[in-house]
């Protein structure tokens, strides 16, 4: 990978679109330390030590997620709070109603004026759902006591607060265009990646703070040997990441021979690539808002204590039992169902009969269709397993040892892996692109 880095600079080109992703990179951290106004900061200090402090409780709540996948943005209540959630539910949103709504469905095949279209609409609900969330988040600082009116009435405060969370999602937005026009690898992506990796440093301080806590005297020595285990086990994740991004399933394909006038056509052999990881992180994101409702709920009513209802939230806390026993088949579910909406067997059955294509052994049309749909249902389900034991691995991890506060968990390791794996291979084929030896050369 360094190697590939290291090419791509030697090539002006290439130079100055990894010089323009760094620098929308470091405009987004920027905006990731700029506060909104009309906050109390010593009172958003408090409120947030769940977030902040190692082994504070409730370090593991839906908040803690959020404010890992912002950044650290969140906790300090900036500009850029909202991260970019609101534009991955936006372009789920938008997957799902172009597979429910025939009128979108038959807009996604109209080429490239279709998807910008669709990519239209999705900056519009981005827009809406940021609003959304800004304003349910306004409402939690004002319970928790933060928003500050001494000078100004609270609806003023309000509208000034709301318009600058969803202000910072639509400029986040625009920045992670940028990227894709002008810059290198997926640019909602490669801004999700650089929030995730300014918690590195945070993640590696609580390490660093449990260790200390071992070492002192009379503390429990447990967590000397909990530690290393936690470094070797996120170093084999990131190995078996790594190999799964890149397993697929080759399906093979020989194609008939056709002669057109004096010329034969056909007759070479390939496969049909089908990855392992068909949806990649998109399943566990599902999950996770579906999971977070519960919550979500929370943050604005607290039940009362003993009773049904606070058992029930804390079972489906992100520390109770209930939440990993949902976590783990919802992904298997949306596991199934991501791969229903993208990859469809039948048509692509009928596009290798159009093409004079079989599979060795299998009979053309619908016996191709059945044995694809065998061999996706297989493939799915394995991909799926592995993305819910690395989701829930973690939260295991920190029940069995009651390291809390960890923020690099399985959804975070799978971001980073991916999006490090697929700006290398855009790095490698615009290299191939730029030392191609055409028929002049």
């Amino acid at each position: 990978m360094f190697k590939t880095i290291r090419n791509a600079w030697s090539i002006p080109d290439l130079r100055k679109k990894i010089l323009f992703t760094l620098l929308i990179i470091v405009l987004f951290r920027v905006g990731s330390v700029i506060p909104v106004p009309f906050l109390d900061m010593q009172a958003l200090s408090e409120a947030m030590k769940p977030l902040t402090q190692v082994g504070a409780e409730g370090a593991d709540s839906f908040l803690a997620y959020m404010n890992t996948m912002s950044g650290g943005a969140l906790a300090n209540a900036t500009i850029f709070a909202m991260g970019i959630t609101p534009y991955i539910n936006s372009s789920i949103i938008m997957q799902l109603l172009c597979v429910a709504i025939p009128p979108l469905e038959r807009l996604s095949k109209e080429g490239e004026d279709g998807r910008k279209k669709i990519a239209t609409i999705t900056r519009y609900v981005t827009v809406i759902l940021g609003l959304v969330q800004g304003t349910a988040f306004f409402f939690y600082l004002k319970a928790s006591g933060i928003v500050k009116t001494e000078s100004v009435s609270m609806l003023f405060a309000a509208i000034v607060i709301i318009l600058c969370f969803t202000a910072g999602t639509a400029l986040i937005m625009w920045l992670g265009e940028q990227i894709n026009k002008k810059g290198i690898g997926n640019g909602i992506s490669m801004l999700l990646f650089a929030g995730i990796i300014a918690r590195l440093p945070y993640t590696v301080d609580i390490l660093v703070t449990y260790f200390r806590g071992g070492l002192a005297e009379g503390a429990s020595r447990a967590v000397l040997f909990t530690i290393p285990i936690w470094v070797v086990l996120f170093l084999a994740v990131i190995w078996i990441i790594t190999f799964m991004q890149d397993a697929e399933r080759r399906l093979p394909v020989q194609y008939a021979k056709k002669v057109v006038g004096r010329k034969m056509y056909g007759g070479q052999s390939t496969h049909l690539p089908i990855k392992v990881t068909l949806g990649g992180v998109m399943p566990i994101i599902f999950a996770s808002s579906i999971l977070s409702i519960p919550s979500t709920i929370t943050m604005f009513w607290e039940p009362e204590a003993g009773g049904f209802w606070a058992g029930f939230f804390e079972a489906l806390s992100p520390t109770g039992w209930l939440y990993s026993v949902l976590y783990f088949l919802l992904i298997l579910m949306f596991a199934y169902f991501y791969t229903a909406i993208q990859y469809n067997p039948i048509e692509m059955a009928n596009n290798l009969k159009q093409n004079n294509g079989t599979i060795p052994g299998i009979r053309p049309g619908r016996p191709t269709a059945d044995f694809i749909a065998k061999i996706l249902s297989r493939i799915t389900l394995i991909g799926a397993l592995f993305l819910a034991l690395i989701a829930i691995l973690p939260i295991v991890y920190s029940s069995a040892t009651n390291l809390q506060g960890l923020s690099m968990g399985g959804t975070s390791v799978i971001i980073i892996v991916g999006v490090a794996l697929d700006t290398v291979k855009q790095l490698e084929s615009q290299m191939m692109m730029r030392h191609y030896k055409g028929f002049l050369d």
